[in-house]
């Protein structure tokens, strides 16, 4: 016969002695949540729990755990309602120390009698053998229970035991399982973390310019750490915070009089104070920003933020900004991914500001260069450059118009010079390229007034292969003469794309007439010059490339596309036309660079239009200066 055992007997057997220290609490409490134990049903514990009843040959058998407030029954047979649907009853701290435990009655013995369990489940013989993990930690019991006292022979506390034994390493089994996943997951989350910072590294090396710097950074945040929100605070008053084009995550547009850096908000204190920041909730952000900071996070949404400094080479740029809209608290990985990703942020911004820098220069000199048209009797003019997209596409392309001094000094001399001109490249030399061209263009046309424009055209090339300039590129350089019918146009193309010329009544014509582009070492002397007349009534269109070339688009149906357009607008005011031809064509956001020069030789009101006629080669080519 099995001799009682309680609280102090057979340590070595698994059983426990004396009160549950916390730390014992704490890791019971952590084996079960990994064994996935509680009041669930689990069939696994149910078929421990049968088992347990045929051995012992009893009416109730339990598997049962020690949650912290009460006891559950993952597996159990024999109870009844409404037992055996809420699976647990109050917890029994002396049943959760004993371990082991084997009662004759448990109404009488001095151990369990009045005990909220013995009660509530009308035990009166009670074998409770412990389910201990690999630690030793006692996680609960596999119980048999008799409605009557019990003698409990060492036969079935044996058995019991073997079952107990058995239950515990399917628990322990599950334990392991579960660290071993959560190590796994937390390995892969280390590897995940680690790639998103090799790909921050390597995507924010190529980038050009603060945007997309920023398109970046969200880009590589939002989705790798599921954040809501990801964006630069930068100390720069022209540059808005948030990283979606100037306006919050409600949608709303950002405040341009707001400093992030120097208004009450997390993202200034990063910046000031050199160190990681973080807010969770509007308490905290009232209580440490003020009611305006307050007001402003609670039309965001958030719930947590995170600002980390973007600490450069030589000052603090301002801070990177992740919020969430639930409550987050990064761990250590996430903090140390943050940390990294700020720091190529900062490095990639310094160098994204120096280049935006050098392009504005770029774009002002472009702008500065680009002329003022001027007035001549008899003839409109509009010009409209617009520059791509893309900031870092700073182009060559631009326009030219100006008086010849014949004008004034022979009569019936040309009277206007009109150039369309593209430098190849897009960077600050083309842009100054495209400068000393247009300068060296107009010299050159006063320096040989009467010359033509082929002349003008070879003396530029003449002095930009004699300086070593390297300039290449194609233009379009013409000269116009008053006649009494409308103007006469008389130009050279140097690997231009044609000039379009509409005439009233009449489909709308490419002057294709053309000769080399310039290019260092080219032979002098290989551009002639074309004559075209242009009646009252007609529109000349002089267009750089960025106007016609798509991607996956043929060009000369572009260029048809173009021509119809320019009919179409016969009537259009020509500032208006210009407007509208660069956007029906590139587009409001166009990837290249687009210059345009309109000319129109209005018709007096009942002045017969007289017919196109071909330009043909005028057979006198300009033998250099």
């Amino acid at each position: 016969m099995a001799e009682e055992s309680g609280p102090g007997a057979g340590a070595g057997s698994g059983e426990s002695s004396g009160a549950v220290s916390p730390d014992q609490e704490g890791a019971r409490l952590l084996a079960l949540e990994q064994a996935g134990l509680s009041s669930a049903a689990d069939e696994g514990m149910d078929r421990f729990a049968r088992i347990a009843a045929r051995l012992a040959d009893v009416p109730v058998a339990l598997v049962s755990v020690a949650g912290a407030e009460h006891h559950s029954f993952p597996g159990m047979t024999g109870l009844e309602a409404p037992l055996s649907e809420l699976r647990r009853t109050g917890l029994c701290a002396e049943v959760v120390s004993a371990g082991r435990l084997i009662v004759r009655d448990a109404r009488t013995d001095p151990r369990t009698r009045g005990r909220p369990m013995v009660e509530g489940l009308s035990v009166a013989g009670y074998a409770g053998l412990p389910l201990v993990d690999d630690d030793g930690v006692v996680l609960g019991s596999l119980c048999a229970i008799d409605r009557r006292p019990r003698e409990w022979t060492d036969r079935e506390v044996e058995a019991l035991a073997d079952l107990a034994e058995a239950c515990a390493a399917e628990i322990r089994l599950r334990i392991v399982t579960r660290r071993i996943e959560e190590a796994r997951g937390e390995a892969a989350a280390l590897l995940a973390r680690s790639e998103l910072v090799l790909r921050a590294s390597e995507v924010l090396a190529d980038t050009t310019g603060v945007g997309q710097v920023r398109h970046q950074v969200g880009e590589l945040i939002t989705r790798d750490l599921h954040s809501s929100f990801a964006g630069l605070s930068l100390a720069q008053e022209r540059i808005p915070w948030d990283a979606t084009e100037g306006r919050w995550p409600d949608g709303t547009a950002q405040d341009p009089a707001v400093d992030p850096v120097a208004t009450p908000w997390p993202t200034g204190r990063a910046a000031r104070e050199k160190r990681t920041v973080a807010v969770h909730g509007i308490h905290q952000v009232r209580a440490e920003y003020g009611d305006e900071a307050a007001a402003r996070w609670e039309r965001l949404g958030f719930a947590s933020l995170v600002c980390v400094p973007l600490a450069g080479t030589r000052r603090v740029l301002g801070a990177l900004a992740v919020a969430w809209r639930s409550r987050h608290e990064p761990d250590l990985g996430e903090l140390a991914v943050l940390t990294a990703t700020a720091a190529y942020a900062a490095r990639a911004l310094e160098r994204a500001l120096f280049v935006d820098e050098q392009i504005d220069v770029a774009r002002q000199l472009q702008d500065a260069m680009l002329t003022e048209l001027p007035s001549v009797p008899g003839l409109e003019m509009a010009a409209l450059y617009r520059p791509a997209a893309a900031r870092d596409r700073v182009g060559g392309d631009w326009y030219d118009a100006y008086r010849l001094p014949t004008a004034e000094e022979e009569s019936g001399g040309p009277t206007l010079a009109a150039t369309i001109g593209d430098i190849t490249g897009h960077d600050i030399r083309a842009a100054t390229l495209m400068g000393q061209a247009r300068s060296m263009l107009r010299q050159a046309d006063h320096d040989h007034p009467g010359a033509g424009p082929a002349a003008a055209v070879e003396a530029l090339h003449h002095s930009t292969t004699t300086l070593d300039l390297g300039l290449t590129g194609t233009l379009i350089h013409a000269h116009l003469t008053p006649r009494d019918q409308g103007w006469e146009l008389t130009w050279t193309n140097a690997g231009h794309p044609p000039p379009l010329l509409a005439v009233p009544g009449s489909p709308c014509r490419l002057l294709t007439e053309h000769e080399m582009m310039l290019y260092p070492g080219l032979a002098e002397g290989g551009w002639q010059e074309y004559r075209q007349p242009l009646p009252p009534g007609s529109t000349l269109l002089l267009y750089t490339d960025g106007l016609v070339e798509r991607r996956g688009e043929d060009i000369d149906a572009s260029i048809e596309r173009l021509g119809t357009l320019l009919s179409a607008g016969a009537g259009t005011p020509l500032a208006r036309l210009t407007r509208q031809l660069t956007v029906s064509m590139a587009g409001e956001d166009p990837d290249d660079d687009v210059a345009l020069l309109v000319l129109r030789c209005p018709g007096p009101h009942g002045c017969r239009t007289p017919p196109p006629t071909s330009g043909n080669p005028v057979a006198r080519p300009y033998p250099g200066p």
